[in-house]
């Protein structure tokens, strides 16, 4: 029997009735047993996304309007009224993905899967695939584009923690606990390598291993592939160009001003100017055509520049604090496999948030990492808050009661 049908169906009731132990005193106390509840979502976790969105929502308007003024025929709000647009629907897709049962999800993960290889492969069909900067990361969808990268993040944590549920008792095998999540890791970096997409590349492998780490592989293995990963990135540091190039850049951006280390040291100079306190909401210097397009993925610069230290900190705060939440979430879900999936999806914010704010601060080689519910892309948006909505799913089943 799966673990799924071993858990009871949760009932309705928050609270359980214990009956009046006055008139039962001369018999022996019934044996109480552990039941899980069926309640609301988890209500801290919930009010953190809409704060973030909220938030986030109002530093595209205040980050974009310069450069949309400039770039899009005077319309200063072409970026704020899309984006606001797309929260709203991405509000009801969380809320749609909180109502359906994670075990329905889970039904779907093959298609899923399949989906998100198919679109992976779409960016390059002639008229499907939207090519960027020399990038060809995006599919048109009509009434927007799409990064089949997002699907694929998504794709990885749902695939391998319904592989893991399946095959926990022999995770610390290779066959079982290394070689699927190798082969997996292969073609994911294979065809986001080729778009190019680096940030995205990173992220996948980071979640797939903390997948191997969650489920039980083996720590041998897991130090070996540890391993073969900072040999790799050191020779693609070290032993080709574009790695040099990064590298140089990153250590010396005031040195390549006419070039890639332009954007970072704008970034510095917004996040240096804001001080403790800001210049004040609306008033950031650095976004009239300073920092390019910086809507995207310098608009922690910008809040940094606009509100200060203080509120940028406050920001930060929110974002510990949500994955903290998600992490407790995770603690307490119903089977493993809610569990695996509410730790992957909480990972990958996790990993994304500390990448951006660590290329906008310079922290680390840029790779162009979107920092979630900010940057600028309605799509993007849009999966994020269905994660959040599988989160909030589960939520719902992670409390227990003693019941006579």
């Amino acid at each position: 029997m799966s673990e799924e049908k071993k858990v009871s169906r949760p009932t309705r009731e928050r609270k359980v009735r214990v009956k009046d132990r006055t008139a039962l005193a001369p018999e022996a106390p019934k044996e109480k047993k552990i039941v899980r509840l069926r309640s609301d979502v988890d209500r801290p976790f919930l009010l953190l996304v809409i704060l973030l969105v909220c938030i986030g929502t109002t530093m595209v308007f205040s980050a974009s309007y310069a450069y949309a003024k400039q770039n899009y025929d005077g319309d200063s709000y072409y970026f704020s009224i899309r984006q606001i647009v797309w929260a709203v629907v991405a509000m009801i897709g969380m809320a749609i993905f909180t109502k359906i049962d994670y075990l329905i999800i889970k039904r779907f993960t093959v298609l899923f899967c399949i989906i998100a290889l198919g679109t992976m492969v779409a960016v390059w069909v002639p008229g499907l695939g939207v090519v960027r900067n020399g990038a060809r990361r995006w599919i048109n969808i009509g009434i927007s584009t799409m990064q089949p990268s997002e699907l694929l993040k998504v794709a990885v944590v749902l695939f391998f923690s319904d592989f893991i549920a399946r095959n926990r008792k022999n995770m610390h095998t290779f066959r079982v606990g290394v070689l699927p999540f190798g082969i997996v890791a292969l073609v994911s970096a294979g065809l986001l390598i080729i778009q190019p997409h680096l940030s995205a590349t990173i992220i996948v492998l980071i979640l797939i291993f903390l997948m191997m780490y969650l489920g039980g592989t083996r720590k041998l293995y897991l130090g070996v592939l540890g391993l073969v990963a900072a040999a790799g990135m050191s020779v693609v540091i070290f032993f080709t160009s574009h790695g040099r190039e990064r590298l140089e850049v990153w250590l010396n951006p005031q040195e390549y001003l006419q070039g890639a280390g332009w954007q970072p040291q704008q970034s510095l100079y917004a996040i240096g100017s804001g001080g403790l306190w800001g210049v004040g909401l609306g008033q950031s210097r650095q976004k009239h055509l300073y920092l390019p397009e910086p809507q995207n993925d310098y608009i922690f610069s910008i809040l940094c520049e606009e509100m200060g230290f203080i509120f940028a900190a406050f920001v930060v705060l929110l974002f510990v604090l949500l994955i903290w939440r998600g992490f407790y979430i995770a603690r307490n879900a119903p089977t493993q496999y809610a569990s695996l999936v509410v730790f992957g999806l909480t990972s990958h914010i996790a990993v994304q948030v500390f990448l951006n704010l660590a290329v906008v601060t310079n922290s680390i080689p840029s790779t162009g990492v979107s920092l979630p519910f900010f940057s600028y892309g309605g799509t993007s948006l849009l999966f994020c808050l269905a994660e959040m909505g599988i989160i909030l799913n589960i939520s719902r089943y992670s409390y227990l009661s003693e019941e006579e």
